[in-house]
């Protein structure tokens, strides 16, 4: 299920960190990676060649470090929209997972709107693992950023609203429980502005009902060869829940749907899925809904 990978590079220091990940994609199944830049067409002009070829040599540094993680690497320099070449050559090469990095909101500001990992957030038809970068002040190896990914499966946090989307999380979840027997720790938010007006006085009732769904669940990851599963039901709003919970524990990656129940496949912005790739800092693992 995530054999083929595609890695989004732009080429900088930033980059060469997020290779590091490739270990830990190889633990759950990866195999085969594509490695891409793209030259954006505003940019390049006549000199796509030139910077062709003063990329080549990070970019070849970079595949040996996937290489040496044992992928078998590809490398892609086209020409175009970033994010619409990720999307057509994730396709072209039948990538199960697209790999972006990202500095995130919280380093210098709202980054990550109208950038490239954005975008291909917005529009990819395939799960998007979204690396978060981080600036290391004050590294006594001279690296200025570093990725956060060491023990990327160790510890997943999967919060589900229950749609047909956080099922098609969930069959991510346990194909990668399967491969990388890891820690879960299962979240339902119950949605406090959805509740608190009319249905507060059958907050118990969803509890019992969401609970025994919850266990469906665990059960189901035990089976796969989670080595410990968590339930977690709490009461508030969902994107404040979730990164509360982040803050509060040690998970290593959030793996969710990038659409809720009742929201519209193209409405990313503004979402739960969106506040947490935003403001979250670890890791996400967003799988869209069926386009």
């Amino acid at each position: 299920m995530l054999s083929r990978v595609l890695i989004a590079s732009d080429g900088s220091e930033a980059a060469d960190h997020m290779m590091d990940c490739a270990t830990d994609l190889v633990r759950v199944g990866a195999r085969q990676a594509t490695l891409v830049h793209v030259f954006h067409v505003r940019d390049v002009g006549g000199l796509s060649e030139q910077l062709r070829q003063s990329l080549l040599p990070r970019l070849e540094a970079q595949r040996r470090i996937l290489e040496e993680a044992g992928l078998q690497v590809k490398v892609e320099t086209p020409v175009g929209i970033p994010f619409v070449e990720i999307n057509r050559l994730a396709v072209e090469r039948r990538a199960d997972v697209i790999v972006v990095g990202s500095l995130g909101a919280s380093l210098i500001g709202d980054v990550l709107l109208g950038s490239t990992a954005y975008s291909v957030i917005r529009t990819a038809s395939i799960p998007v693992l979204l690396i978060r970068i981080e600036v290391a002040e004050g590294a006594t190896d001279g690296a200025r950023c570093r990725a956060l990914c060491a023990g990327l499966f160790r510890h997943i946090l999967f919060p589900t609203d229950f749609s047909d989307t956080a099922e098609r999380a969930q069959a991510c979840l346990e194909y990668i429980v399967r491969e990388g027997h890891s820690e879960v720790t299962l979240l339902h938010v119950q949605d406090q502005v959805k509740i608190e007006r009319h249905l507060r006085h059958k907050l118990d009732e969803f509890n019992e009902i969401d609970g025994r769904r919850l266990e469906r669940v665990k059960a189901r990851l035990e089976q796969h060869g989670a080595t410990a599963v968590h339930v977690d039901i709490p009461y508030g709003h969902p994107s404040a829940v979730i990164l509360d919970r982040v803050g509060a524990n040690d998970f290593t990656l959030i793996l969710m749907g990038s659409n809720g129940r009742g929201a519209v496949k193209e409405l990313f912005l503004g979402g739960v899925a969106n506040n947490v790739a935003r403001y979250a800092p670890l890791p996400v693992l967003l799988v869209p809904a069926v386009r």
